[in-house]
């Protein structure tokens, strides 16, 4: 007979969780229990055990339901305090369905809001954000709505993947990035003496740093694929909307290489000028201010990629555009006399043009 008592350990958040485990093993680990435990339970005893929790889960939502506002309010602060987050959404929710227009309508929903951002929930918080603005757009605390409604998707990487992982946020997609951009503007434009207003403009600027890194490293991706208009977009596009930004010089240097590549020199000269007169400590200039245009560009084979740089090259020769065009005069001229046409055989007619003699097609008449 196995004796089994109550036992503790801390859950994600922090919360004891209580569960069962069996006295047999020395030191167990009270998840391996837990499995073991319902494992060697039968079907029929599993049964009412889930029943039973059931019963208890439903229960505790209709406790919720019967109790009054200041109740809920109060269980709602208690477990903010306590780090509940689900607990804190329940209960928001409670006042929100049962008590529309009580004392803590408008209070809870804004606890609701920051609820779901502490639990990692950002769409969650956003619609919320959006839902009391839309219901009280003459609330007082309504910036900090706003402010939710932007730091939703402002640390959703960092709080998901950089508490694990080194992660370069501008080489990720900027969706979420241009709405969170776009929720701080509002803020600093519709509430410019908001509290939250200096730390919202110190965000932006962030953002704005990061949307134009991504730009840059998109052109660089062209770049390695030779696609050099679309790399000279993606640059000047950096040049054009996110001026004072740490990627404008590199731009210019992308813009100024695509240009000598294209054969467009007298654009080439324009943003070499730019760059000299505002960067003139730039990486691509030699001492005399002439524009270094690199050699090779980064573009890994197949071979490359397949075994992680151990065999093949990642560097190709990239040579310039010509310096100009060739004239007319400059072309030299050549008489060729037509082939005589001869007929497909029936080897490569049946092989579909695999084997055998193709032949040759008479001149299209003019």
């Amino acid at each position: 007979m196995v004796v089994l008592k109550p036992i503790w350990f801390f859950g994600q958040w922090g919360r004891k969780v209580y569960t069962c485990a069996p006295l047999y093993k020395p030191n167990p680990s009270a998840v391996t229990n837990v499995i073991k435990f319902f494992q060697s339970m039968s079907p029929t005893r599993i049964l009412p055990l889930a029943l039973l929790l059931l019963l208890f889960g439903c229960s505790s939502d209709d406790n919720l339901k019967d109790s009054s506002e200041e109740k809920l309010w109060t269980l709602g602060q208690d477990s903010i305090s306590g780090s509940n987050w689900a607990r804190s959404i329940a209960a928001m929710q409670q006042i929100e369905a049962q008590f529309p227009f009580g004392r803590y309508a408008s209070q809870s929903q804004l606890l609701l809001i920051y609820s779901y951002y502490m639990n990692n929930e950002p769409e969650a918080a956003r619609t919320a954000a959006d839902r009391f603005i839309r219901l009280y757009p003459d609330h007082p605390n309504i910036d900090y709505a706003y402010y939710m409604k932007g730091m939703a998707f402002y640390s959703q990487d960092e709080r998901i993947l950089g508490r694990w992982m080194p992660t370069d946020p501008s080489r990720r997609d900027p969706g979420k990035a241009k709405e969170s951009f776009t929720d701080f503007s509002q803020l600093v434009t519709l509430h410019p003496n908001s509290p939250y207003a200096p730390d919202s403009r110190s965000r932006m600027i962030y953002l704005r740093n990061l949307l134009a890194t991504y730009e840059i490293n998109v052109s660089e991706f062209y770049i390695e694929r030779q696609a050099y208009l679309s790399a000279l977009n993606r640059a000047r596009y950096v040049v054009e909307n996110y001026q004072g930004s740490p990627a404008v010089p590199r731009a210019l240097e992308i813009m100024t290489e695509m240009y000598l590549r294209l054969g467009l020199n007298e654009l080439a000269d324009d943003s070499l000028a730019i760059l000299k007169a505002n960067h003139p400590d730039s990486k691509t200039l030699d001492d005399n201010g002439n524009f270094k245009v690199s050699s090779q560009i980064t573009d890994p084979s197949f071979l490359y990629s397949m075994t992680f740089g151990l065999v093949g090259t990642n560097k190709k020769d990239t040579p310039l555009a010509p310096q100009h065009r060739p004239s007319a005069m400059e072309m030299p001229y050549k008489f060729e006399l037509p082939e005589v046409s001869r007929k497909r055989s029936l080897l490569n007619i049946m092989t579909l043009g695999m084997l055998g003699d193709p032949g040759t097609q008479p001149p299209a008449a003019k």
